[in-house]
């Protein structure tokens, strides 16, 4: 599996392919990745949402990475947020994901008060799916709303005009604090065709929108630039001119004062059972990823299916909340599961949780969860009241959050440690990670017998040799949609990582992540005790 899922980043990282490639190069422009490897220190660049509409818009000849390349790099080690439009595919036009893609990047930036560089090169939007793009609070004009939301926060964006930049997409650049547009470019509402069918004006390309005319005669633009390299090169001069307070060390210096995990992160790979029914010790995972393999663990008598732990990873202190996976037995009670969240380690969490927050100390979250723990006992002793008071404290957090899917992630055990809907900064996942609201085996037996009762009601029985067809599609249906890569292509995760760049990905986005504490004072109310 890791193999093809390497093997088909390659792929995506292709873009529209050689044609297309070739294409962009006949018309003197680079590609976008080609951009950000002139734009960023050299080895510099985190990508981010790779994996976005992957197996999408197949009927539309597919949108690889819908469209757009996002992440961060280092420009004069200046952390920057890039957003690339990839002319390859579909000529950088915007599908839903596209989107979404765009306006996850502007979220993480505003989170971690990143810089932003727009380099722009689209059609604007995909027009057989305008509906899905166009008016709702998430859909396109989103990103401009924030563009002028992230300028009032004083968060630096610039923008540079690399080929086309048409319609409601102009107003994206516009909206920068500093804006630069190539020769031959083109930044206009209605380009010519469209200004000659609405009021029967012929106009030339360059006299509507063209570089020179909006740097001599609108005044809109503020540097005019021959090529992209020139541009590039501008670029990467200006976002050198802010102050040395936006800057971080070099990557090669964060660890030097560190003392290195004490197993090797090669271990990390056989811990994961992808199937979930192997156990394994979390303590062993953190001596892969805390400095020195050494850490403090909170409580580790008490509510022992999940591992709470101060440590630090680069230098960096980090408050560490994982799922325990072998089984336990507290002091009074039965055999716990691991994986599973019971009322003792919900309530143990919670208050690492509030301590974390008082202490300004970020949080890790290691994801390998199966849920919480159900029946007659458990709800007994208040497993939906400690849930709750867990989630309230996660999502009233106002220290960093980083969360990793080890393994499994299902139901309300996603939500208690993290998931996305509670605003990690950056949310990765291993190969081995699985998503859904429940484990296979529950979901595809429940699944099935909705399926059987809806044939009965229609007065079909079904035979033996049709329920094991049913059965093995409705299987293969929920497996599809528990990989990872379906996860990722809808943006559930930023990135997918090997699970030997854990404390290399972590580190990434702690550094990112601490540069700037706004300050706010932590507050849950009221919770269930």
């Amino acid at each position: 599996m890791f193999d093809e899922l390497w093997e088909q980043e390659c792929e995506i990282m292709a873009g529209g392919g050689p044609k297309a490639i070739a294409r962009q190069h006949e018309k003197n422009r680079l590609t976008a990745r080609e951009r950000i490897e002139r734009l960023v220190d050299p080895g510099s660049f985190f990508e981010l949402g790779l994996w976005a509409a992957w197996n999408m818009y197949t009927e539309w000849g597919g949108a690889p990475s819908a469209g757009v390349v996002t992440g961060i790099g280092l420009v004069d080690n200046v952390p920057v947020m890039v957003i690339a439009n990839d002319a390859t595919v579909k000529a950088g036009a915007f599908f839903p994901m596209t989107v979404k893609k765009v306006l996850r990047a502007q979220r993480i930036a505003m989170d971690n008060r990143l810089p932003l560089v727009y380099l722009v090169d689209s059609a604007g939007v995909f027009l057989p799916l305008q509906d899905e793009v166009f008016p709702d609070e998430d859909d396109f004009g989103r990103i401009f709303r924030n563009n002028a939301v992230i300028s009032a926060q004083g968060i630096p964006q610039y923008a540079a005009i690399m080929g086309n930049c048409v319609a409601g997409g102009g107003y994206l650049p516009v909206l920068c604090d500093k804006l630069l547009m190539t020769e031959g470019s083109g930044l206009y509402l209605a380009g010519p065709a469209l200004v000659k069918a609405a009021i029967g004006q012929t106009v030339s390309h360059e006299e509507l929108g063209g570089a020179w005319m909006h740097a001599a005669i609108s005044g809109t633009i503020d540097f005019r630039e021959p090529n992209d390299e020139a541009c590039l090169d501008r670029l990467r001069r200006l976002i050198g001119l802010l102050p040395q307070s936006q800057r971080v060390p070099p990557p090669e210096t964060w660890c030097r004062d560190a003392e290195p995990p004490s197993r090797p992160a090669s271990d990390l790979a056989g811990f994961v059972d992808p199937e979930g029914r192997r156990e394994y010790d979390l303590r062993d995972v953190l001596r892969c990823l805390t400095d020195g393999g050494q850490f403090d663990e909170y409580k580790a008598d008490y509510g022992q299916s999940l591992v709470c732990a101060y440590a630090r990873i680069g230098g960096i202190p980090v408050g560490i909340v994982g799922n325990q996976r072998k089984r336990s037995k507290p002091a009074r009670g039965q055999l716990q599961y691991g994986g599973v969240i019971y009322v003792d380690s919900a309530d143990k969490a919670a208050r690492f949780v509030m301590d974390c927050n008082q202490t300004r100390i970020p949080l890790v979250f290691l994801q390998d969860v199966n849920g919480f723990m159900v029946g007659r006992d458990s709800e007994q002793e208040g497993i939906i009241r400690a849930g709750a008071k867990l989630v309230n404290v996660i999502a009233n957090s106002v220290v960093p959050k980083v969360t990793v899917i080890l393994g499994g992630s299902f139901g309300a055990g996603n939500y208690a440690l993290c998931g996305k809907a509670f605003d990690p900064r950056f949310i990765f996942a291993w190969p081995t990670a699985r998503y859904a609201v429940m484990g296979g085996q529950q979901a595809a037996g429940t699944l099935l017998e909705i399926t059987i009762s809806a044939l009965r009601r229609q007065g079909h029985e079904p035979d033996a040799a049709e329920l094991a067809e049913l059965k093995a599609k409705v299987e293969a249906a929920y497996a599809e949609q528990m990989d990872v890569r379906y996860a990722a292509a809808r943006l559930w995760v930023d990135k997918i990582i090997k699970p030997e760049q854990t404390r290399d990905a972590l580190l990434f986005a702690l550094r990112m992540a601490t540069r700037y504490d706004d300050g706010r004072p932590f507050r849950t109310g009221v919770l269930q005790v």
